[in-house]
C-alpha cells in the first residue's frame, strides 16, 4: 500500500474515494447520478465518464440528479471552470478537492458562488495506508446556498449541528 504524496503532475491521480465517505455524502446530498471522473472499476454512481469519454467535453447539466466529481488533483482548474459553467446551466455538482483556497480556480469559480464544506476527519483513499496529507473540501454548485462550513462526514449530525436541506 502507498500513501498519497504531493508531487504536482507526477503523483498518482486516480485515488478512489472510499465507499464509507460516499455513503455519508449520499446521506446528505442524495444518491449520485453520475461520477464525472472515474473508471469502470472505481465509479461511485450508476453512470460514469471515464478518461476515454472526456468528461470535460460532456454536457453534465443534461444528466439530471447530483453529479459526483473527484478530479485529478494535479490540475483542478479546468474541472472547476467546467463545474461553474455547468451549474449555470442547471447542473448540481459535488466536487472533492484539496482545500486550496489561495488558488486562482478557487477565487474565480468557488469563493462567493458555491458552497464550500471543509471535511473532517481526513480521508484515507482506497489503496492508501494513511489519510491524505492535506485538508480536503467539497465544493457544491447548485446544491446548497453559497457559504462555508466545516462538516464531519464520519458522524451523524449532533444536537449542535443543523441538518442541511439538500435542494
Amino acid at each position: 500500500m502507498s500513501e498519497p504524496r504531493q508531487k504536482r503532475y507526477a503523483s498518482k491521480q486516480d485515488y478512489e474515494t472510499p465507499w464509507q465517505v460516499v455513503r455519508a455524502l449520499e446521506r446528505r446530498f442524495g444518491p449520485f447520478a453520475v461520477d464525472l471522473a472515474a473508471s469502470a472499476q472505481n465509479k461511485k454512481a450508476p453512470l460514469c465518464f471515464t478518461e476515454a469519454d472526456n468528461s470535460l467535453a460532456q454536457d453534465w447539466h443534461k444528466i439530471g440528479g447530483v453529479c459526483w466529481l473527484n478530479p485529478p488533483f494535479a490540475n483542478i482548474a479546468p474541472w472547476a471552470d467546467k463545474c461553474a459553467y455547468e451549474s449555470e446551466a442547471g447542473a448540481k455538482i459535488v466536487m472533492l478537492t484539496p482545500a486550496s483556497v489561495s488558488t486562482d480556480w478557487f477565487m474565480r469559480h468557488v469563493h462567493g458562488v458555491a458552497r464550500v464544506v471543509f471535511l473532517r476527519p481526513r480521508i484515507t483513499f482506497v489503496g492508501a495506508d494513511t489519510p491524505y496529507p492535506k485538508d480536503l473540501m467539497l465544493t457544491l454548485w447548485g446544491v446548497e446556498e453559497p457559504g462555508y462550513e466545516p462538516w464531519s462526514w464520519a458522524t451523524q449530525p449532533s444536537l449542535f449541528e443543523v441538518p442541511h436541506d439538500p435542494r
